[in-house]
């Protein structure tokens, strides 16, 4: 790891970003929750679902089941994001929220090792938990980008943030994928066991690369913090309606939630469905694991990549240039017949998976006041949840509706073109 920290800041130049404490340790909370993200929400959770605890029933079921359960997750955290967000401004608790609702999200996922085949509920109520207690938790790290760099830095730091993700996530779960394969190496019976031995090893590995943003990230001093929880909350939901009504005083920044709320849609639709959609086609399990995990390795120097452009031809472009490339993919599976096609599609989301949401912190941080980066990282969150409830049902729905997951799929691609024109019309300064 410091080696590569050290070979990083060496190629750009940069060295002080790259081997900052507190740089460093923020962005390993990406590398430590992405294990969730990559092993569960996209990776063995909707194979799990579909094999063994929704067994027996039509992949369309399966498939409506699963986008359900995760638009379910994505209407909890739209609803208490902002309040989240606003209390932590006025209280100075970032830290100790990012803290709590981690834990809620690693007790859920170490506890999806236990449920027994065919129990779709009892997992997709533990998934619901555990997504509340990832997308909760990212509120307060999103938010917390600010105390560690300034303008001139965001969108390198927040592309560095998200290609430890992708470079962490990948590797816990090439460790995991081979346990799947080849269990007997791990001393495990099956790869019924060596799937459940993953989601207690995401949950592990979150809990303990969370460590060191506790320890080394500091939040800005609150001059009068609120004394206690209860009134604290009180005045978070006063200071929310505030918030509301005055956003209008925000037109680009109005506009840019619009904007990301829709093609963000899409983007977190296909991250969790991708699996899915290859399952529902019959392609082989080890085979789109093995596409999951190229997209992962890809998607960590594409992140950097992409923090760079961002950085020299602005973040408004970066991110336009990634919706385009998301209007291309999702045309192209929509005829996809083969894993070789399946991998190619792989590859190119990969490219810009990272860095769509890397730059879209970024363009974000610089359009929100100062002094309230929580609370409105708390409507960014809540924009991005409400997202990740459209899409889910969308697929789900059409799913039900049509019997086709092609059609299904399809349907993601008028996010992606209203996104885009909405984005086209902020100003790039």
């Amino acid at each position: 790891m410091l080696f590569f920290v050290k070979h990083v800041s060496k190629l750009h130049n940069m060295q002080s970003i790259y081997t900052r404490r507190a740089t460093v340790s923020w962005a390993l909370y990406d590398w430590a929750n992405s294990a969730f993200y990559t092993t569960v929400v996209a990776g063995f959770f909707p194979i799990f679902f579909q094999k063994y605890w929704s067994s027996g029933v039509d992949p369309t079921v399966t498939t409506s089941r699963l986008g359900f359960a995760t638009g379910i997750a994505g209407f909890i955290v739209a609803l208490l994001a902002p309040v989240l967000g606003a209390m932590a401004d006025r209280s100075g608790t970032r830290k100790r929220q990012l803290f709590f609702w981690s834990m809620c999200g690693v007790l859920a996922t170490a506890s999806l090792s236990l449920v027994g085949q065919g129990q779709w509920f009892v997992s997709a109520s533990l998934f619901v938990i555990a997504a509340v207690g990832a997308s909760a938790a990212n509120v307060f790290y999103d938010s917390l980008i600010l105390n560690v760099s300034d303008d001139s830095e965001l969108d390198r730091v927040s592309a560095f943030g998200f290609s430890l993700g992708y470079l962490g996530g990948g590797l816990l779960f090439s460790c995991n994928v081979l346990m799947t394969i080849r269990p007997q190496w791990f001393g495990l019976v099956n790869s019924v066991e060596a799937v459940r031995a993953s989601f207690f090893l995401a949950a592990v590995w979150w809990l303990f690369f969370s460590l060191p943003l506790l320890r080394n990230v500091h939040e800005a001093h609150v001059k009068k913090p609120l004394l206690s929880w209860g009134y604290s909350f009180c005045q978070s939901f006063v200071s929310l309606l505030r918030t509301i009504k005055a956003i209008r005083e925000y037109p680009n920044l109005s506009l840019f939630l619009i904007a990301y709320w829709l093609y963000i849609d899409g983007v977190n639709t296909i991250y969790a469905m991708a699996v899915d959609y290859g399952v529902a086609l019959g392609l082989p399990t080890e085979s789109l694991l093995a596409a999951l995990l190229l997209t992962q390795f890809v998607a960590f120097p594409a992140s950097l990549t992409l923090g760079w452009v961002g950085h020299r031809f602005g973040a408004k472009k970066g991110i336009l240039f990634c919706i385009f490339v998301y209007l291309g993919a999702t045309t192209y599976a929509y005829f996809l017949n083969s894993i070789s096609e399946f991998f190619a599609l792989a590859v190119v989301v990969g490219l810009v998976q990272g860095g769509i949401q890397s730059l879209s912190r970024s363009f974000f941080a610089r359009l929100i006041p100062v002094g309230r980066s929580a609370e409105f990282f708390g409507f960014y969150n809540m924009m991005g949840k409400f997202a990740s409830i459209l899409g889910p049902i969308l697929i789900g729905s059409v799913a039900l509706i049509t019997s086709d997951s092609r059609a299904s799929i399809s349907s993601l691609m008028i996010l992606f073109f209203l996104g885009g024109v909405l984005m086209w019309r902020i100003p790039s300064k």
